[in-house]
């Protein structure tokens, strides 16, 4: 295989959400899998809704993932080589004018469905003469441009769906430039594409047909397609589509909640494929762990919980140097003993600082009357608190009272979080310091 070249091409008309970035994630893995390269393409041909903010929010997201790109382009500054392009089809007789307009079009795929026919363009267009044609557009028609598909099934080995094969009479010739002037994907992406050398395209299983349809583009331009695969797409937890939902799953609202960049990549890596999905630590590990073939026909499902879950295994597992500086910007003045005793209790690292302050902010302890709670006033070592100090206290106390287990655990917790869960306290006590843990110990709102 040469060295491949992909493409990430996102519309700057939204925000991208967890489907956008398992496509930018799948080519990225790829690429660097097979040392390859990974070109990021604006596609804002839509100047309607592509707007900079949204195009910042994308290289913002892809930025956080660590998914750094070799190469870019934009659609926008190419708008004259898609036009070259089109007169070239022009030329061979493989694009031709057209001028239905939307309401004529649908009313024929109307007629067309209430007759029992698929609803594919009639090419009616294509029975103009020279003269009509030259009239219509002297009365101020603008016409809009298709793409003459040749009546022949084409068919490829596609590297997730395996021989794929799609007969051409089943589509409608594409629209590849509307009656506005804008140039359509069909036809832009074709066109960077080969222009720009790209090897294999990664995308959704919904580009399928089309597919089918832009490799008799890339041969009318004269050039080869690349190898193509396509990955089915999520669905939610409960095997519903996504669509309705991907707002609140947004990359900027994942990062938001406190998921991290590499418990994004370990899901989205693996979903879809026959591998486990696993936790792991680094890019590095996500791109020696991929493996195209792997990915299966079946719809996986994304469950945000399962995210989380991956999140908290990554975070319980981080050593306090990787960590220092987000909890010294949360205002934890806390050593690496204390995230060791929180870090298996939370699933975001900021939940560290809601710890940090049980431990140095006031509560109100609950403390229950008994032999537990005055043995541990008595009982508590002499000397400077450390991670050893809970394990020689509770001994002590055990001696002295006979308790044992969640008979002497439970209340010493409440007495001194105020809360029935929570972190290893070996590693809290030293946060919390003496004088407060006596003070708890009395009930003291300390």
């Amino acid at each position: 295989m040469s060295t491949p070249l992909v493409r990430f091409a996102p519309s700057p008309t939204g925000n991208l959400h967890v489907g956008n970035m398992r496509t930018a994630l799948v080519n990225y893995l790829f690429a660097r899998k097979l040392g390859g390269a990974f070109m990021l393409r604006i596609d804002d041909t839509d100047d309607e809704r592509s707007t900079p903010e949204f195009e910042a929010s994308i290289r913002q997201d892809l930025e956080w993932m660590g998914m750094n790109w070799d190469q870019e382009d934009r659609q926008s500054s190419r708008i004259d080589r898609y036009l070259a392009a089109l007169d070239q089809l022009l030329a061979s007789g493989r694009a031709y004018k057209c001028f239905e307009t939307q309401d004529e079009l649908s009313l024929k795929r109307k007629a067309q469905l209430a007759a029992g026919r698929p609803p594919v363009y009639d090419r009616a267009a294509l029975k103009l003469s020279a003269d009509e044609i030259a009239a219509r557009e002297e009365a101020g028609e603008q016409p809009h441009y298709r793409f003459l598909l040749e009546d022949v099934t084409v068919a490829w080995n596609d590297l997730v769906r395996g021989e794929v094969a799609v007969p051409m009479s089943s589509l409608s010739d594409p629209v590849i430039l509307r009656a506005d002037g804008r140039v359509i994907y069909t036809l832009a992406s074709v066109v960077d594409d080969l222009d720009h050398g790209v090897t294999h395209i990664l995308r959704g299983e919904d580009h399928t047909t089309n597919s089918a349809a832009q490799i008799q583009l890339f041969e009318a331009l004269g050039g080869v397609a690349p190898a193509m695969g396509h990955f089915a797409l999520l669905a939610g937890a409960d095997g519903e589509g996504l669509s309705k939902r991907l707002g609140s799953l947004s990359i900027a609202s994942l990062r938001e909640e406190g998921i991290l960049p590499i418990a994004v990549a370990s899901l989205l890596g693996r979903i879809g494929t026959s591998d486990p999905v696993e936790p792991r630590q680094s890019m590095a590990e996500v791109i020696e762990g991929f493996d195209i073939s792997r990915f299966g026909r079946a719809t996986p499902r994304f469950d945000p919980e399962e995210l989380r879950m991956i999140n908290s295994r990554i975070i319980g597992a981080l050593d306090y140097d990787q960590v220092a500086d987000q909890l010294s910007a949360l205002g934890v003045d806390a050593d690496a003993v204390f995230w060791e005793a929180v870090r298996g209790n939370i699933t975001r690292i900021d939940e560290a600082k809601i710890w940090f302050d049980v431990a140095t902010k006031p509560i109100t302890p609950i403390v229950e009357a008994g032999a537990v709670i005055d043995a541990a006033q008595t009982c508590l070592p002499e000397g400077e608190l450390t991670k050893d100090t809970w394990g020689e206290w509770t001994k002590a106390i055990i001696a002295e009272t006979g308790e044992k287990g969640r008979a002497v655990f439970m209340p010493l917790r409440l007495a001194l979080t105020g809360q029935k869960a929570g972190p290893e306290l070996s590693g809290v006590l030293p946060i919390m310091g003496r004088d407060r843990i006596l003070a708890r110990l009395r009930g003291e709102a300390a």
